[in-house]
């Protein structure tokens, strides 16, 4: 068992051996930014002050030679090797507290349905206890017994009081899992579910203006961002623009314009990058941003989609003055980008 510090705070969790730094984290209740839990990403990168710990495999882009040497690790890989481990991070520790993940919850699938032409939507019911989690948080979902490989997916629904959880996940011709969604798995299986994870819940605190930028199923936590505000009757502004590639991508429009309806404060709209449509906007949102929003100072903006899409997103997101400590972002990594392709030995720090 080794002793996992927060510097400066001095707090501490245990950490089991064989636990990962960023699961003895969240089983504290501790917000540390995670996307991909696979050493890909880089999102739960910290520099580690004391201590050794096993880095395991991770991709160079998400860590590089340059980070290693200078003490940083990859938390969501990192297992501590030494009795105390020291990170650098946050004196306010990553508020709000998340709720400890739970590993293979059982759930049933009591609905199945394609909501746009390579997008299936999976409602999932506990049998058990209700997952508690926060909006814009993701599950892990496979079938190990079977061979299929847990992949993560985004809830796109605010907590219900039945627990039903709903995920919309895009077919990858390549992946191995999100295939066996599409083509295997049918209503009345059970299926086991792990999480919640991630930091992508902003600070239920702040009240700004809210813009919200999403990309094919990057949609999905913000459907469930916006329906949580929404019903608690947050005050600002809450408006989000969806991007897709055709009309056939398009989903979700029929519960947004019943939110623009009821509610006076929320608005979307819909551009399409590869065709042009009648009732659509044309173009990335990246490009027609600025003639939208021409100042983002004093907004909350949580973008999500593909690493390319956030991170061109959040390049004119800066230019336009959107702040650092307001900005979120989530990036969907595919199947194929998560994929390792070198060890990483134990850093001595």
């Amino acid at each position: 068992m080794a002793r996992v510090v927060l510097h400066p705070s001095g707090k501490s969790v245990e950490c089991p051996s064989g636990e990962t730094v960023l699961t003895a984290l969240e089983k504290g209740g501790y917000a540390l930014p995670n996307n991909c839990r696979a050493g890909a990403c880089g999102e739960c990168k910290v520099k580690v002050l004391e201590g050794q710990f096993d880095q395991g495999v991770v991709l160079d882009m998400a860590l590089t030679p340059e980070e290693r040497r200078q003490g940083y690790g990859l938390m969501c890989m990192a297992k501590p090797i030494s009795e105390e481990m020291v990170i650098d991070w946050g004196t306010l520790d990553a508020l709000p507290k998340l709720f400890p993940p739970r590993e293979d919850a059982l759930f049933v699938v009591v609905d199945k349905r394609m909501v746009a032409a390579r997008v299936a939507e999976l409602h999932l019911r506990p049998v058990g206890q209700i997952l508690r989690y926060w909006p814009g948080q993701y599950v892990t979902l496979g079938d190990a017994y079977a061979g299929i490989p847990a992949r993560p997916y985004s809830i796109s629904n605010a907590p219900r009081p039945d627990g039903e959880i709903v995920l919309q996940i895009a077919r990858e011709d390549d992946g191995v899992t999100s295939r066996w969604i599409h083509e295997t798995l049918n209503i009345g299986a059970s299926v086991k579910v792990s999480g919640a994870y991630g930091a992508f819940i902003g600070d239920p605190s702040v009240e700004t203006p809210v813009l919200c930028l999403a990309a094919g199923t990057g949609l999905a936590p913000l459907l469930a961002l916006t329906e949580a505000a929404l019903r608690r009757g947050y005050k600002q502004r809450v408006n989000l623009i969806f991007s897709a590639r055709t009309r056939d991508d398009v989903y979700g429009a029929g519960m947004m314009t019943w939110w623009r309806t009821k509610h006076r404060n929320f608005d979307y709209s819909i551009t399409l990058t590869r065709e042009r449509a009648e009732g659509f906007s044309s173009g990335r949102i990246d490009a027609i941003l600025p003639g939208l929003y021409p100042d983002l100072s004093k907004h909350s903006v949580f973008l999500a989609g593909s690493p390319a899409f956030v991170d061109a997103c959040l390049s004119t997101a800066r230019t336009l003055g959107a702040p650092e400590q307001t900005t979120h972002k989530e990036r969907f990594f595919t199947q194929q980008e998560l994929a390792v392709v070198a060890p990483a030995p134990a850093l001595p720090v």
